[in-house]
């Protein structure tokens, strides 16, 4: 039987809006880190995506069974899953990394991850999740670009992103499973501040209260949002007041989260921004957490490995196990 992508076997966590064409109906992201869980009884399963408007080179998707062990996928229009029994199973498909420069805000969206449903004999019952929330806004770093940059096989390696990139891999992701925490994460190269990014995606107080073009973010607010822009706003004299907005905005979304700002991993803005921040809580009466970056890792290079979102993750991890 096929059961449809809003079916209660299924639990979104992320940036997930509906995304419909005249063809297929289905719940979309574009925000790499947004996760899905299913639980389906019986042997088999396929997963259905829509791969309308996506071109080459497709994004890619972790896809993990009962728990196990990860394993890197292409996303394609189905996805077969075998196990070796007809008891209930659990499934759950993390969205691991895009193409930038794919068009992943304006409609049609090309860059996505959009779950159509699936195929089984049986849908079952998913375990709760109570876990506390957090939710990381950034940009490229915090999406997992370059995370392994040796996987490039092209002269253009937008074409090798999908291998070279990986959400699960950054110190947003890390964090959250070392608290253990539920992780819902906005980050996309290029943008900041001040400006637009790759894929058509507007500046970061545009994009916020949005999972892409038209479609409003519905989920409830975080325990904790971490902040961490700059990096792409390097040299642009309206940094201090687009940021201030940019908290603004969160604050308003958001009057009972704790919210913290993390200096940029490349050290710019580190004599700035903790007086942006003193001057938004007097201003404002908030209470912002300022937690400053600086000498954890090098600051090159621009988008950190494996090994230094692991060190940033181990600090950060630190610092906000304070405040859960």
């Amino acid at each position: 039987m096929f059961i449809k992508y809003d079916d209660q076997s299924i639990r979104y966590t992320g940036r997930f809006g509906q995304f419909r064409t005249w063809r297929n109906d289905s719940i979309a992201a574009t925000a790499c880190g947004s996760y899905f869980e299913l639980a389906f009884g019986g042997r088999d399963c396929v997963l259905n995506f829509c791969t309308e408007f996506s071109t080459e080179t497709f994004g890619h998707i972790w896809l993990s069974v009962d728990g196990g062990a990860r394993v890197e996928a292409t996303i394609s229009r189905f996805v077969r899953i075998h196990t070796d029994s007809d008891s209930r199973h659990t499934v759950k498909v993390i969205y691991k990394s895009a193409v930038e420069q794919q068009h992943r805000w304006h409609q049609p969206l090309v860059g996505k991850l959009a779950f159509l449903g699936y195929e089984a004999d049986r849908a079952e019952t998913l375990e709760p999740d109570n876990r506390k929330t957090i939710e990381f806004v950034g940009d490229s770093i915090t999406e997992g670009v370059l995370i392994d940059a040796d996987r490039r096989q092209h002269t253009d390696d937008q074409y090798d992103r999908p291998w070279q990139d990986d959400a699960t891999g950054t110190y947003a992701f890390l964090t959250a499973e070392a608290l253990g925490l539920r992780p819902y994460i906005i980050g996309y190269g290029a943008v900041g501040t001040t400006k637009s990014g790759c894929g058509g995606v507007p500046k970061a107080a545009l994009a916020y209260p949005y999972n892409f073009e038209g479609s409003p973010v519905t989920y409830p607010s975080c325990d904790i949002i971490v902040v961490n822009h700059g990096a792409n706003d390097r040299g642009n004299p309206s940094y201090a007041d687009e940021y201030t907005a940019l908290l603004k905005l969160i604050r308003e979304r958001n009057p009972k989260s704790t919210l913290v700002s993390l200096s940029p991993f490349c050290g710019c803005f580190d004599e700035l921004l903790p007086d942006v921040i003193e001057s938004y809580n007097k201003k404002y009466s908030d209470n912002v957490v300022y937690i400053s970056s600086h000498g954890w890792i090098p600051t090159e290079p621009l988008h950190p490995l494996y090994d230094g979102h692991k060190i940033v993750a181990e600090q950060l991890a630190e610092w906000l196990s304070r405040l859960i």
